[in-house]
């Protein structure tokens, strides 16, 4: 598959919302990415596990690419290696999300036509990753700070395109793209154990519809 990083940038801009999934199996992450979809969500990061086996997310990875790659974008999350970015591309990865600020490994996906998320907190380390490259920078864990925080390190670095992740909900979603982000990831508040094991995909989808509606509330906000 030939990346366009350019369209799917075009195409952050506008959705903004990316959906996290994490330890689920490739059924399971495909039935979520559905639901997301039906909601209105373009974006699905599907995260590795550390230290367990890669396989489940990169069939996940691929049969999300496979089943929605006309209207999701699939990306890897918790990306720490050259091994993963590697396989993440293999399997159809649009987009690379770490937790960290890796300078080589974030010039090796942009190299490699991925839309970039690496994971930033202090302005410095923010600085560190928008100087390597990154198309992206995510304030995680952005709970641990809140919206006030965005605001105040965009007020010296304005260039950089901050997403918040950690703690990022319907109720607070549309704050953090007034205080200035370009976009949220949300985990938790989408991956709903108790509704995933009911079946209640259509549940998960109005969950995933309220989180859209409310950044285009936070747009309206700036």
């Amino acid at each position: 598959m030939r990346l366009d990083k350019a369209a799917a940038a075009e195409d952050f801009e506008v959705s903004k919302v990316v959906a996290i999934i994490r330890g689920m199996e490739p059924d399971v992450a495909v039935k979520l990415a559905e639901a997301y979809c039906r909601g209105g969500i373009r974006f699905v990061e599907v995260t590795f596990a550390q230290g367990g086996d890669p396989a489940p997310t990169l069939e996940s990875i691929k049969a999300i690419a496979d089943r929605l790659g006309g209207g999701m974008r699939v990306g890897a999350g918790t990306v720490l290696a050259d091994g993963q970015l590697d396989a993440a591309v293999a399997a159809g990865a649009e987009f690379m999300v770490t937790p960290n600020t890796n300078p080589g490994l974030i010039r090796r996906a942009n190299a490699a036509g991925l839309l970039t998320m690496p994971g930033a907190l202090t302005p410095t380390e923010i600085e560190a990753a928008h100087a390597a490259g990154a198309d992206y920078v995510k304030v995680f864990p952005a709970r641990a700070f809140g919206p006030q925080y965005v605001r105040d390190v965009l007020a010296p670095l304005r260039a950089v395109k901050l997403v918040a992740v950690g703690g990022v909900s319907a109720a607070n979603a549309a704050d953090y793209i007034a205080a200035g982000c370009h976009g949220i990831a949300v985990s938790g508040a989408l991956c709903d154990r108790r509704r995933i094991a009911a079946g209640d995909w259509a549940g998960i989808e109005v969950v995933a519809r309220e989180i859209v509606e409310a950044v285009k509330i936070g747009g309206e906000r700036l």
